[in-house]
């Protein structure tokens, strides 16, 4: 009986080591989907990080991941696809893992977009393929396939999946994705190939990394064995990733909204100012209408570009939509305000007395108004490949005031502060987007661009200030320059000219030694300089007569 149970004892020792040596068994072993070496069992990097095998601890892969993509050849061989020309690129994945009812096993799906693949005429964004597989995480093993799903499906699940601030710039509708899923070529290979993705996950700690998150590092190949042949579609493709965090995109697009919240603020003081710089009616009429309508729609475009973005990204709604809040105060209530009271300075003669024209006169400055912003929207949206032009073309809004300035001869219509202030202001976003090389949308730098722009504003400012200090006709030559009235012209004195006195501050003017002190008018009437020009400021009419005076 004693033997027996020893006997008994040894069998489970046995099996017991058995099973820890199978356990531990390196990863080359292991073939968990297929016994095919066609999964890229050659490409995979296995043993370097098998000290990672022990203790089982499940890692949790889902995530974005952004690497690239390359052929271990110089160049393609497939001969089924002749626009798979590219030899390596940049690559994106965003996984999904969830577990299953099997120990040790997840269920993964996800969606890989490779950019830099085909042509430029027919990489529409990059291709975009959809895969779910399983991960083995005792062995830190990642198997997937394609998975096409159905057109009429189609985005649905990618939508969830590209819902972070990180995918933020690939939003589209889904008839957009319909469409450029069927011109891209991937479209086809999805039809005569299957796609199998075999890839292993390694970790490195937040301590290694120097970050507070720990990152996974994705390595495989990527292979197309032919449906209807032996021949594969391409040659093996490598895959190399690494997880990004998503809070530092998160983070990102916060500071920014915060920033265009602080610029609309500005905005605000900067308008102020501005509005009683030219409180008057005759400082209002020296104010184009039209530089003041272009940067209210610029604003209403921002405002609409920025609720989008906050419609688009929900985690981030309310970020966004605080930016847009400020921006439709901006634009509603002070752009439009200020509008409105330039447009009834350059009216005097229909104020309170015709209510029936002016209504018709409002009425049809709205609806240019909102028929321009309409307008302008179908514009970039035909022609948003040329984005960049159209932004240049947007920032042009001092020049309207330049040329009002040069056809009335206007004095001093804008404060410097208002100037320089709205100047900084307005190119501070589209700085950021194209300049910052750590902008959360992830747009390519364009220094070529952003001095452009730089140097197009500043070129506007320094002759808006140069109209300000010098007169509003500095650039142009006297010789061809119409003749203007002079309020100092000679005059005749007689005996009733010897002495008079100025209406305006009720103080004698002595007419006997010429000076600059005294300005005389069309209609001979007297008054000191300063007081003259104070009054017109206010009103272009003699103080006198009620005459209108010509500009000074």
């Amino acid at each position: 009986m004693e033997s027996w149970s020893l006997l008994r004892f040894l069998i489970r020792s046995l099996f017991g080591v058995w099973s820890i040596l199978m356990v531990m068994l390196p990863v080359n072993g292991f073939r968990p989907l297929r016994q095919r070496r066609s999964w890229g069992e050659e490409w995979l990097p296995i043993g370097k990080d098998d000290q990672e095998l022990g203790p089982f601890s499940s890692w949790n892969v889902t995530g974005t991941y952004r690497g690239s993509w390359k052929f271990p050849d110089s160049a393609n061989s497939s001969s089924k696809f002749a626009d798979f020309r590219k030899s390596n690129g940049n690559s994106i994945l965003e996984l999904i893992s969830t577990p299953t009812k099997i120990t040790g096993v997840h269920y993964v799906q996800g969606v890989i977009i490779f950019h830099d693949v085909f042509d430029n005429e027919n990489d529409v964004h990059g291709a975009r393929i959809r895969v779910e597989g399983v991960y083995i995480w005792p062995f830190r093993q990642l198997r997937m396939v394609a998975n096409s799903g159905k057109e009429n499906e189609f985005g649905q699940e990618d939508d969830y999946l590209l819902s972070n601030p990180y995918h933020l710039v690939f939003q589209e509708s889904p008839r957009e994705k319909i469409w450029k899923r069927k011109q891209s070529p991937i479209y086809e290979m999805e039809k005569h190939c299957n796609i199998e993705i075999a890839a292993k996950i390694s970790r490195a700690s937040s301590r290694k990394n120097g970050g507070d998150q720990d990152k996974f590092y994705l390595e495989g190949v990527m292979e197309s064995p032919s449906v209807d042949d032996d021949v594969d579609c391409f040659s093996p493709m490598l895959l190399n990733a690494t997880s990004v965090n998503v809070e530092v995109y998160y983070n990102k697009a916060v500071n920014y909204t915060l920033m265009v919240t602080f610029i609309s603020f500005l905005e605000v003081l900067l308008l102020i100012r501005q509005m009683e710089h030219s409180n008057t009616q005759s400082g209002a009429a020296k104010v184009s209408l039209l530089m003041i309508g272009h940067q209210a729609i610029m604003d209403a475009y921002l405002c609409l570009l920025h609720l989008t973005a906050g419609i688009l990204v929900e985690s981030l709604f309310n970020a966004f939509a605080t930016a847009a809040f400020f921006k439709f105060v901006v634009f509603s209530i002070f752009e439009m305000r200020y509008l409105l009271a330039i447009w009834k300075a350059n009216r005097p003669s229909t104020n309170g007395e015709n209510w029936e024209m002016m209504r018709r006169e409002l009425s049809v400055l709205y609806s240019r108004f909102y028929g321009i912003l309409l307008g302008g929207i179908l514009v970039m949206y035909e022609f948003h490949n040329f984005l960049r032009i159209i932004l240049l073309l947007l920032h042009s809004f001092w020049i309207p005031q330049i040329v009002i300035n040069v056809v009335r001869d206007s004095r001093k219509p804008l404060h410097p502060h208002y100037i320089l202030g709205m100047t900084i202001t307005r190119i501070a976003i589209p700085l950021y987007v194209f300049g910052c090389p750590h902008n959360f949308m992830r747009i390519e730098p364009d220094q070529r661009w952003c001095i452009s722009l730089a140097f197009f504003m500043g070129l506007q400012v320094f002759i808006l200030l140069l109209q300000h200090y010098l007169g509003s006709r500095w650039f142009i030559p006297r010789q061809i320059l119409p003749e203007k009235y002079s309020y100092y012209r000679r005059f005749l004195q007689g005996s009733n000219h010897h002495a008079t006195d100025c209406v305006i501050c009720m103080t004698a003017i002595d007419l006997s030694h010429r000076s600059n002190d005294c300005m005389v008018t069309p209609c001979d009437h007297f008054f000191h300089g300063s007081c003259l020009q104070r009054w017109m400021d206010i009103k272009m009419e003699c103080p006198t007569c009620r005459r209108p005076l010509p500009p000074a």
